[in-house]
């Protein structure tokens, strides 16, 4: 890696990683080569970009901590809320360049996404984007097949959350970098791709790979919850504009399972059987 690409990737890295996140430099030209011209980020080919993700810790080591903070307001969507806090900060630690972060959410006005976050963390070598092309002789017809990515030490149990692309760096001896296949077996792969589009509210496709870590019950009972139940399953949902602390503070720190019980149940709350759903 060349010495300007490892030392921006070690800031981002200081400052990002703590908190369950990881990071993964890759080339502008790498992500539009793979797309059509429509998808393509209006930037130089070899300007350098940094793929951010979470890992099953960032639950713990920032989204809790973020929910106790005064940063949560207004109220919206705590998860979005909590990395777009965290990607702030990557722009802060680089106050001398121009920084843009694009969220895996956001949208242009046209409803097309800003980036497509799976090509991005296939092309930066953070996880593999197992796609219906990857299946040869495929068994599914006229059916519609989404593609999925697995991460060679979380499998399906972490999450894309955006990307840092700093205008003016370009990198064009950048090598580019492969991502590990961790899912070779032509029957491995089917297997994997009919869990993720037809069961995907059992969370099998996510051990496609052993992973070193899983999301925690009380996080997958989270993730469980559609977005707009999200607040009033933490108890976090106010009536008011003004947040209030005690009751961030007395919910939060009742927000742990009590015993083991099946997926598509809420821990959170006894009043709440929150229905699953793939979660991010």
């Amino acid at each position: 890696m060349e010495p300007q690409v490892a030392e921006l990737k070690q800031k981002i890295e200081d400052t990002l990683c703590s908190f369950g996140f990881e990071v993964y430099p890759f080339q502008v030209a790498w992500y539009n080569a793979l797309l059509p011209p429509a998808f393509h980020l209006p930037l130089p080919g070899p300007t350098l970009a940094f793929l951010v993700l979470s890992t099953p810790a960032m639950f713990d080591r920032a989204l809790k901590p973020f929910l106790q903070s005064c940063h949560l307001q207004p109220l919206t969507d705590p998860v979005d809320q909590c990395v777009a806090y965290h990607l702030g900060r990557v722009r802060e630690s680089l106050p001398e360049m121009q920084v843009e972060i694009i969220a895996d959410y956001e949208v242009h006005p046209n409803r097309r996404p800003k980036i497509l976050a799976q090509t991005a963390a296939h092309v930066a070598g953070a996880a593999y984007y197992y796609q219906r092309q990857d299946v040869e002789s495929d068994p599914w017809g006229t059916q519609h097949i989404s593609g999925v990515c697995i991460h060679p030490r979380f499998g399906g149990w972490f999450a894309i959350r955006g990307a840092v692309l700093l205008r003016g760096i370009e990198v064009p001896d950048l090598p580019p970098t492969k991502p590990l296949d961790c899912v070779p077996a032509r029957a491995d792969r089917i297997t994997l791709l009919e869990r993720f589009n037809f069961h995907w509210r059992d969370w099998t496709y996510r051990d496609a790979v052993p992973p070193q870590e899983r999301y925690s019950e009380e996080q997958k009972a989270y993730f469980s919850t559609p977005p707009a139940q999200r607040l009033a399953l933490l108890g976090l949902a106010q009536t008011s504009e003004e947040p209030s602390s005690t009751s961030q503070e007395l919910h939060f720190t009742t927000f742990i399972p009590k015993k083991p019980q099946s997926p598509s149940r809420g821990w959170l709350s006894p009043r709440v059987s929150p229905p699953a759903s793939s979660g991010p």
